[in-house]
């Protein structure tokens, strides 16, 4: 057998084949509200047999949860890669990195924020609370506020406010078109900045 007649696939390990499947589960979820997507479906995109996803995975609803659960999370080294420097700086820096995020992971982004086809779920839901909660504490941290603050569930909830806006800004750009990356990049810096710079400083601590 010549070099040029051996078949250029390998057999993946778990955690590749694990990964690919999830990534297509990703794919599909993002393209279309979760009852119009079946585990046979997932299975016929990542190439691989149906049970193979139960045994990964568990239940598609079980898959679409872990899915939903990795599109909003912000890792911790999103914080400790942030350059060093000043307040706007690191703002500045802080934003960028969050829509590059979502840009990368665009459809599913947004089917995450808005899940269509599941109804009122009380997991999806649960993981939508954390992950606005994470990412308040990673944006604090970030900006330099300590822990042990008397305030920090006070400067969570501003953050997770700011939040809210975050998520319009994002369809505005990315559904709407309303406003492009750089638009939507000075609005979440410029309120960014003024909320940790002058709002949350003069914030009362609540008796």
């Amino acid at each position: 057998m010549t070099t040029e007649s051996v078949p250029r696939w390998r057999r993946l390990e778990p955690d590749e084949r694990k990964e690919q499947i999830f990534a297509c589960a990703a794919e599909l979820f993002g393209e279309r509200p979760y009852a119009e997507v079946s585990t046979s479906d997932i299975a016929a995109q990542a190439g691989v047999a149906r049970g193979l996803i139960n045994h990964y995975f568990g239940t598609k609803r079980e898959l679409y949860l872990a899915v939903v659960r990795r599109a909003l999370d912000i890792p911790h080294t999103a914080i400790t890669e942030l350059p060093e420097g000043s307040l706007e700086q690191r703002v500045e820096a802080a934003v960028d990195w969050f829509l590059g995020m979502v840009s990368a992971q665009e459809k599913m982004w947004l089917a995450a924020i808005t899940p269509e086809g599941i109804g009122r779920d009380p997991d999806v839901e649960r993981i939508l609370d954390e992950a606005d909660r994470t990412a308040a504490d990673r944006v604090l941290e970030a900006m330099g506020f300590a822990t042990t603050d008397p305030r920090w569930e006070q400067y969570n909830a501003v953050l997770r406010s700011y939040g809210g806006m975050v998520k319009v800004a994002g369809s505005e750009w990315l559904v709407r078109g309303s406003l492009d990356r750089t638009q939507v990049h000075t609005l979440l810096s410029h309120v960014l900045l003024t909320l940790v710079a002058d709002v949350l400083p003069n914030l009362h601590p609540t008796p």
